[in-house]
């Protein structure tokens, strides 16, 4: 009988799909997203989406692991640096995390709605390889604690004021601009301040 040929598959053509599924994800999440809609945005047959990836929900948490290991991939690097100082970390990791969202601002409520709906799947299913109390950054701000004779912190508190603060304006960006009456530019120039303003916050707290 003769054996079945393999075909190399088109290392092009995939990208182009992940790059489109990335784009209709991120704007109308798993719910909403048909492959059909996906296959157009790549100007390609759903036959030739189907024949690279199998199924929307396969092609969905190649994404969403992307997506996450993206989101979260600075912020262990930064976290685990050596040779930084506490307060190198936080101008760094704000620096970072603003730079990003102004270029993808679609990305912090795609993960939060996807987490919404179905939290404890996608958690199981990718995880993310940090443990914020054995990073550098953790010990940094142990040992600060103690030099000043402060009272005890967990790193999770101070985590959540950097990530709140970074991400929040873009999650909550349509209310803003309407509230403040600003536009495009104008919020892009309000988040490059808050780029210089938030470590300063956050340092105040040490």
């Amino acid at each position: 009988m003769r054996q079945k040929e393999h075909i190399n598959p088109d290392a092009s053509t995939e990208e182009k799909i992940k790059a489109a599924a990335r784009a209709v994800f991120h704007e109308k999440g798993y719910a909403a997203t048909r492959t059909r809609d996906i296959a157009d945005a790549a100007g390609i047959n759903l036959a030739l989406l189907n024949y690279y990836f199998r199924s929307k929900e396969k092609l969905f948490h190649i994404i969403m692991s992307e997506t996450l290991q993206q989101f979260f991939k600075s912020l262990i690097v930064i976290f685990n640096h050596p040779d930084s100082t506490l307060e190198q970390k936080i101008d760094e990791l704000c620096a970072r995390y603003i730079d990003q969202l102004l270029r993808e601002p679609q990305i912090p409520l795609f993960i939060i709605s996807e987490l919404r709906s179905n939290g404890d799947a996608l958690t199981q299913n990718h995880r993310i390889n940090l443990r914020l109390k054995e990073t550098v950054f953790a010990r940094q701000l142990k040992e600060r604690i103690e030099q000043k004779g402060g009272t005890p912190t967990e790193p999770i508190h101070l985590f959540l004021n950097l990530i709140g603060m970074t991400v929040f304006p873009f999650i909550a960006q349509p209310v803003l601009k309407q509230v403040a009456e600003m536009g495009e530019e104008q919020f892009r120039a309000l988040m490059l301040q808050r780029s210089k303003m938030i470590p300063q916050w956050i340092k105040s707290m040490l």
